[in-house]
């Protein structure tokens, strides 16, 4: 894939957030202008991107020892067991 040069016309304010973003997450204002530019395009074309589920930990000590071998059926009765399921 090539690469070609334009022009963008962007608000101080818009432009300021963008550097400050990229600058933030370590990237370049082009590759962050890129991707916004990609999601627009894909989400007015009826696509999405793909989703990612953000990794959370309960105070980081993970599944406890009493359910490290239990199946699905398990996990989800111990969940209920209390709450009238």
């Amino acid at each position: 894939m090539g690469l070609v040069k334009t022009t963008v016309e962007l608000s101080d304010e818009a432009l300021e957030d963008a550097k400050r973003v990229a600058a933030e997450e370590g990237t370049s204002l082009r590759a962050l202008l890129e991707e916004g530019l990609r999601r627009v395009l894909a989400e007015r074309h009826g696509r999405r991107a793909g989703f990612r589920l953000r990794r959370a930990t309960f105070r980081g000590k993970g599944l406890s020892i009493a359910f490290a071998n239990a199946s699905w059926p398990d996990l989800r009765d111990a969940a209920y067991r209390e709450r009238g399921a």
